[in-house]
């Protein structure tokens, strides 16, 4: 019997908690994320307003930035907490000019634009309790034709496996960090649970793919 789902809470909000998430070592996982971008959309040069959905602290924003100069974003998440650190990257990396961060909480209808050239997500799907949430907001925002990126852990089939993973992947970060991150490989969706989402949500023309040992890609032109 696979394990079952057990959902964590939405937002990040102890100062704490977003400080060592902040600060943990994610350049594998997230360069990672970059090169699937560039994998999934050869030659796209991301020349538009992008949205990142959960931005969390801005690694994402500022390493989108790097592979992608010509780009322009507008980076929501919902924790004062996270965009306290995320603004710290901003100022640091002087990316005023580039990368506009929004604190909003899912589901929106205020978002800053209309619609979005390009939509990115990384790591925010696991912590909402409805999918749907998420892939409605993509219906909503993305411009006919946008790509479309979404990683996020998937769920492992036995506690074992949810084990070794964060042993393996959490095993030198603050305690902290090893109860997220376990909390949250718990909270994943499989890759057959996430294609339902979609078949529900009228986005079938994505595709699911199995990226990594903990990870999996939604990709796909809006």
């Amino acid at each position: 019997m696979s394990l079952a789902r057990t959902p964590e809470p939405q937002l990040m909000e102890d100062m704490e908690q977003a400080r060592a998430y902040a600060y943990a070592d994610f350049e594998e996982p997230h360069n990672h994320f970059i090169e699937l971008i560039k994998t999934h959309f050869p030659g796209e040069e991301f020349d538009c307003l992008v949205l990142d959905l959960g931005c969390g602290a801005a690694d994402i924003c500022r390493r989108f930035a790097d592979a992608f100069p010509k780009m322009r974003m507008h980076a929501i998440d919902g924790s004062e907490a996270m965009l306290h650190f995320a603004r710290i990257t901003i100022d640091m990396l002087r990316l005023h000019e580039q990368v506009r961060l929004f604190k909003r909480t899912l589901p929106t209808d205020t978002l800053p634009q209309e619609h979005y050239s390009a939509i990115i997500c990384n790591s925010l799907l696991h912590h909402l309790d409805d999918p749907q949430v998420l892939w409605q907001t993509i219906k909503q925002f993305a411009a006919p034709g946008a790509p479309i990126v979404i990683m996020d852990l998937m769920r492992p089939q036995t506690e074992a496996q949810v084990e070794s993973l964060t042993s393996r992947y959490a095993g030198n970060e603050p305690e902290v960090l090893k109860r997220e991150f376990r909390n949250s490989l718990h909270a994943a969706y499989t890759p057959e649970e996430v294609t339902q989402q979609l078949a529900v949500a009228g986005l079938g023309q994505l595709q699911v793919k199995v990226v990594s040992d903990r990870h999996l890609l939604v990709y796909g032109n809006r």
